[in-house]
């Protein structure tokens, strides 16, 4: 892995008398895949949306690639390589998968070509997104309309749109919410196939997941971090497993 790529210092939002992250310090490593854990409520989201810039912090800072980018706008971070794909998947569902990605290279590369023209039909654009349909597993779904991908398949899909950005690195909200067991499974391999070729950071809560993932973890409790560290310190984190896990360690 290789230098700090994200630097998030005493980072604090507030809503109302909830202090949802309170000053959180995290770094997140170039080739790292790095997961942030915690229960329901623990601010995780609110994290990632600070980092993404869909919330402006109340205090603190964030540094990416050596650039401050805290007061920067969304679509500039995006510019810049921060990527973000949501907990609720956010895709075109009346266009094909195909188109969907098509479109995402189109805002990546700044075409405007016709309107009436699909961007499918471009082929500086249907090239990678064919490209990065097959990175995804989905070759065969190309020409589907998304809304009738299965839900693990829209996931993918959306996580195919993020890469169509070219992101430096990508912040995944909860990319396994709603999958079944196979469907899981299957991310879980896709996402394993990204490990030191896209830094990620990961909220989630399927713990197999993140152990399967990660190459160091994040906790957060009431908006704090309390441990950072490789999957085996977190396990056996004897302040982790009394706050998160739910264990009485002294027993």
């Amino acid at each position: 892995m290789g230098e700090t790529l994200l630097e998030v210092r005493r980072l604090t939002k507030r809503f109302g008398g909830l202090v949802a992250t309170n000053g959180v310090d995290l770094d997140v490593l170039e080739g790292e895949t790095h997961a942030v854990i915690g229960p329901n409520g623990a601010g995780k989201t609110t994290l990632i949306a600070q980092i993404a810039g869909d919330l402006r912090p109340d205090a603190g800072a964030i540094r990416f690639a050596d650039k401050e980018v805290t007061k920067l706008p969304t679509p500039w971070r995006a510019k810049r390589g921060l990527v973000r794909s949501f907990q609720i998947t956010s895709i075109f569902r009346d266009f094909t998968a195909l188109d969907n990605v098509a479109l995402a290279a189109q805002a990546q590369v700044g075409h405007s070509f016709r309107f009436w023209r699909p961007a499918r039909s471009e082929p500086v654009l249907r090239e990678p997104a064919i490209a990065l349909l097959k990175t995804v597993g989905l070759t065969d779904r190309a020409g589907m309309l998304a809304a009738n991908l299965a839900h693990g398949e829209q996931r993918q899909l959306e996580i195919a749109m993020a890469l169509a950005a070219k992101p430096r690195m990508l912040l995944l909200d909860e990319p396994m919410a709603g999958m079944g067991l196979e469907e899981s499974q299957r991310m879980i391999r896709f996402l394993q196939s990204l490990k030191r070729k896209q830094t990620i950071l990961l909220v989630e809560h399927d713990m197999d997941a993140v152990f399967a993932l990660a190459d160091r973890i994040s906790v957060m409790v009431y908006g704090k971090l309390i441990a950072t560290g490789s999957p085996e310190e977190i396990r056996g984190n004897p302040e982790v497993r009394t706050a998160y896990l739910g264990e009485d360690v002294a027993r």
